[in-house]
């Protein structure tokens, strides 16, 4: 299935007159009021229409193992990373001021990521690096606490910033801002947001996947790609992971070229240099196998991340959903009680209905009864009317905004999947020469003896 073909739409097909024409919008919770909603704009969001990156240099410069207790007064050891921040207009100046630093846990990171998923449902929030070694060719550790792994998580944190902060809607949210620039406090500001209430639970979104009665077709075809991208990107993994297994096995079998022919050299007295310069090649070519298969891992981490990127697009599908159970139940509901009204207001009641029941047991209900219910079902349906309009105006918000991120999101896609894999391409070429140029240089060895 083309994604293309998913995310060309822009058009909402749900009624919008009333929904909101503000550039950002916040749909993190389906209960929100209307004065919510605009609190909550002003409590997260900072200056609109400038991403961070244009304002501020981000890195994360290094990471430190350390031991400390936990939560349960027990010893740990874990890894933190520094996160250095300097603003743009002091290096555009000719300036080099010392930067503001910070340290941050893996968890810390977590924690911003779920704020933000909440808070920008909408949005396919760009995804963590992983937390333990997956897809990784055998001689290289899985260990979480292992250095090379490490540097590789440290690169994939920054790249999470550096999404974050390039991003029009995520990089203007303060809370994200403070995790950037407030070392002590920062939890408390994220918690004190009330996110995590305002979080779906996974059973209310399981729910709201099997029973929605008119599924929108872009966000089910979407929900399907993301499947297929997921597939197809561990399956290029699992591939890349058992090349590199056999590639690392014949680069080191040169190294037993180069020990037989030293041993060989040392037992020929007119071949014996040519012999000895030859295994000097295969020793190098051998012990080259290590960084070519590191360089080869950044490629790797680059496809994981799109690995990833396939949840971060099925949230957004699931957030639809819910969101569009919600209005179908609503409008349920409120043609239930039209139904009820209908019913009073002409005295027909249904023969098999509770209520027809009822009053075959107990007798009709005088006027006055009737009067008082009519007006409760009025004010009811009133009610009820206002919801269906407010919920309808909301999810096609969210779709307008949630299309506009896709198309965001499809361009990205592109262009990075597309630059990872000539790289990738490049440097396997650049592999191969190499190990054209060895045994050219061998060949030249052995001409000379």
């Amino acid at each position: 299935m083309e994604i293309d073909c998913v995310l060309s739409a822009h058009a909402c097909e749900l009624n919008m007159a009333d929904s909101s024409s503000e550039e950002i919008a916040v749909i993190g919770n389906t209960d929100l009021t209307a004065a919510d909603s605009e609190n909550n704009r002003n409590n997260t969001m900072a200056e609109a229409g400038t991403t961070l990156l244009r304002r501020m240099e981000i890195s994360v410069a290094e990471a430190e193992k350390r031991t400390g207790k936990n939560a349960v007064n027990m010893q740990e050891t874990y890894t933190v990373y520094l996160i250095e921040t300097r603003p743009t207009e002091t290096a555009t100046e000719g300036q080099n001021p010392t930067p503001d630093a910070l340290w941050r846990r893996y968890s810390e990171f977590e924690l911003l990521r779920n704020f933000l998923l909440v808070t920008y449902s909408f949005i396919v929030v760009p995804p963590l690096p992983e937390k333990r070694a997956e897809f990784v060719w055998h001689k290289l550790s899985a260990d979480n606490m292992d250095p090379d792994f490490v540097e590789r998580r440290r690169a994939g944190l920054e790249n999470f910033l550096l999404r974050v902060a390039s991003h029009p809607v995520l990089a203007n949210d303060k809370i994200f801002y403070n995790f950037l620039t407030e070392e002590n406090g920062w939890k408390e500001l994220v918690f004190e947001t009330g996110f995590q209430a305002k979080a779906d639970s996974r059973l209310k979104a399981l729910n709201a996947t099997f029973r929605v009665k008119n599924p929108d077709k872009r966000f089910t075809e979407l929900k399907h790609y993301s499947d297929e991208l997921q597939s197809v990107t561990s399956q290029l993994l699992r591939v890349r992971a058992r090349v590199a297994d056999r590639l690392y096995g014949v680069y080191k079998v040169h190294g037993n070229y180069g020990r037989v022919f030293s041993e060989w050299s040392a037992i020929e007295r007119d071949m014996g240099d040519g012999l000895q310069s030859a295994g000097h090649h295969m020793d190098a070519y051998a012990a080259s196998v290590d960084d070519i298969l590191e360089e080869e891992e950044h490629y790797a981490d680059q496809l994981k991340e799109y690995l990833f990127y396939a949840e971060a697009l099925r949230a957004v599908c699931r957030k639809h959903e819910l969101l569009q159970y919600e209005l179908e139940a609503d409008a349920q509901d409120l043609t239930s009680k039209k139904q009820q009204r209908e019913e009073l207001a002409t005295g027909t009641i249904r023969t098999f209905s509770l209520k027809g029941m009822t009053s075959k047991l107990f007798g009709q209900e005088t006027p006055e009864q009737r009067e008082a219910k009519l007006k409760v079902l009025e004010e009811q349906i009133d009610e009820g009317e206002n919801l269906v309009k407010q919920k309808n105006a909301e999810c096609g918000e969210f779709v307008q905004n949630a299309w506009v991120d896709m198309e965001r999101f499809k361009e990205q896609k592109d262009r990075d999947l597309k630059e990872a894999l000539i790289s990738y391409a490049v440097m396997q070429i650049s592999v191969c020469k190499k190990g054209i140029q060895v045994w050219t240089n061998a060949k030249e060895c052995f001409s000379k003896m």
